[in-house]
């Protein structure tokens, strides 16, 4: 077969190289029913089946434990109780046993049947349980099968993973060590498959579209995750050409490595802190090593992501010591839930809305719902008796919003007190400026909040009125519009103007070509993912402050995304 070359949005830098695993989960129903003559044999093999399905989800839950945490393991511990529950597994075995179907059959009839009764529940938690039950009988039916390409936990060797998507659930059985890169069929520069490549030091390239059914399982791919150009079955000549490419990378990844012990300061001396942005309590592990200073955005949100109900206030409050600890005194700003948009949980029951990420979301969900902010500051506060923590409202618009918020930490604190919980004296609050409205009103804010955080994906959406989960606009998103670099400059004038610190935790903080000109904006600290770090700290280090100064006023004088672009490449050159 000829070599194909297909493009996508490079999302996650490193070119890879390696075997296509098609990732396909085996759906339910779809294929004939179908007898058997030998119903003891059939009832054995389906037997046999659930004891595999059982032994390979233990070995995923201590690895999801190990790696991720107790949080993500429970997505996998569900589905031991799934196959566990009385009205789940005997019905299947009677369907073999006494009326004779296979165990194809059987699985898909019973699976299909209780998920359809929740289904029909009216009950939107219930109702998402459905997804759950249809995702343990495929893996059940994955077994009776045999089938090779229905699980992540079938990947034995080094490979490029190829998907439609890949949910938190899937992300959970991935081992860092054998998935070179991903490659997605839909998929944006911000969505979660992305920051997860990019928190993983994974290459990927998503949004590829149609394209995909052009890959099939065990061809050779080779991705560009920073071009998100993608050669399928390329000859042995051009695997040879990138494989010395990929040496050279490795060569280049570890000269940058001499960076993570230094500071990041400019030739003439002005200090910046760099920062890394984690969504587990695993990630923060050896984060220090990498060069990190402080984690400046804890998305605490996929704790409860990953979870199938509420996570309590006693399991919030081992996730954030767990991370104050890894840190060892280093400052951590621990985002209060920020779920709505494109991130959903099922056991909250959020109304369906035309319009989610301008909707009941965030803070004005918290505000709302305020036991949820309750609890989860009460383990925050908890947890700050064991390192720096500070946190942080996402998703505000206005004073009346940040003072709401402020008085619900304040009563939380008061009531910690009485009840004579241990706690840091002072843990500081900080807003993320995401919403242009408070990115105007930034020199209000500066005399109330301590800190400011630039939410660079939010703002730039929010700015421009672009969907950054939307390709078919993705081309007008861009951080570098005008529009939004004069938002940042506000944003941290007003910190400076009233001794308070701005950082900056979008994926323009991240960008080595953003560099001069964020250094030339004050910006006091940057938080990326923790692959960009050492990348970043050469760029400051190469860099003259004064002559950065100078250029971010010629850039604010621009009128184009593309013209800004073109002077921060002329002056890195």
């Amino acid at each position: 077969m000829t070599s194909t070359i297909i493009k996508g949005l490079g999302v996650s830098e490193g070119i890879r190289m390696g075997k296509a695993f098609v990732y396909a989960p085996l759906k339910l129903g779809g294929r004939a029913e179908r007898k058997t003559d030998a119903p003891e044999a059939e009832l054995e093999k389906l037997r046999q089946a659930k004891a595999r399905c059982l032994e390979e989800l233990a070995g995923l839950i201590e690895q999801a434990r190990r790696k991720l945490g107790e949080e993500k393991a429970g997505i996998l511990k569900g589905q031991v109780s799934f196959l566990n529950d009385p009205t789940f597994f005997p019905p299947m075995e009677q369907l073999v046993l006494k009326e004779g179907w296979s165990a194809e059959t059987a699985v898909s009839r019973i699976a299909l049947q209780i998920a359809g009764i929740f289904e029909k529940m009216d009950n939107a938690y219930m109702q998402e349980r459905a997804a759950d039950i249809k995702d343990v009988g495929s893996r059940l039916l994955a077994q009776v099968l045999d089938h090779q390409g229905a699980r992540l936990s079938d990947i034995r060797g080094e490979v490029v993973l190829v998907a439609d998507d890949l949910t938190p659930s899937d992300t959970v059985q991935l081992d860092r060590s054998l998935v070179q890169g991903f490659i997605t069929r839909i998929g944006g520069k911000t969505s979660h498959t992305a920051i997860l490549a990019q928190s993983l030091g994974i290459a990927a390239v998503l949004g590829v579209g149609d394209s995909l059914g052009d890959i099939h399982n065990g061809d050779w791919v080779i991705l560009n995750g920073s071009t998100g150009e993608c050669i399928i079955r390329p000859d042995e000549a051009v695997r040879g050409s990138y494989a010395r490419l990929m040496e050279e990378e490795q060569a280049e990844r570890e000269r940058l490595a001499a960076f993570a012990n230094r500071p990041a300061a400019t030739t003439d001396g002005f200090r910046v802190e760099i920062a890394a942005n984690i969504g587990t309590p695993a990630e923060a592990e050896g984060l220090l090593a990498k060069g990190a200073e402080a984690v400046g955005l804890y998305r605490t949100e996929f704790l409860f992501m990953g979870s199938s109900t509420m996570p309590g206030e006693q399991l919030q409050f081992e996730a954030y010591k767990a991370v104050a600890q890894s840190m060892e005194g280093n400052p951590v700003v621990v985002r209060t839930l920020d779920i709505g948009g494109d991130k959903e949980l099922p056991y909250l029951e959020l109304p369906k809305e035309m319009n989610p990420f301008l909707g009941y979301r965030a803070i004005r969900l918290c505000l709302d719902r305020q036991e949820l902010l309750r609890t989860q500051l009460r383990a925050v506060l908890r947890a700050s008796a064991f390192g720096n923590l500070k946190v942080m409202f996402p998703m505000i618009s206005g004073l009346g919003e940040w003072r709401q918020a402020k008085a619900v930490y304040t009563q939380v604190r008061a009531e910690l007190e009485a009840e004579g919980v241990p706690m840091a004296d002072k843990v500081e609050l900080g807003i993320m400026v995401e919403i242009p409205s408070a990115a105007v009103l930034a020199h209000s804010f500066a005399k109330e909040v301590d800190f400011f955080s630039i939410g660079t994906n939010d703002l730039v959406q929010y700015t421009v009125a672009v969907d950054r989960m939307n390709e078919k606009v993705s081309y007008l998103y861009d951080y570098f519009h005008p529009a939004v670099l004069r938002l940042i400059k506000n944003v941290i004038d007003a910190a400076n103007a009233h001794g308070k610190w701005a950082g900056m935790c979008g994926s323009m903080a991240g960008e080595r070509l953003a560099a001069p000109l964020l250094l030339g904006l004050g910006l006091h600290e940057w938080s990326m993912s923790p692959g960009s770090i050492h990348k970043v700290k050469e760029t400051v280090a190469g860099c003259s402050h004064a002559a950065c100064v100078k250029l971010a006023e010629q850039i604010l004088e621009l009128e184009t995304p593309e013209e800004v672009r073109a002077a921060l490449t002329a002056f890195l050159k």
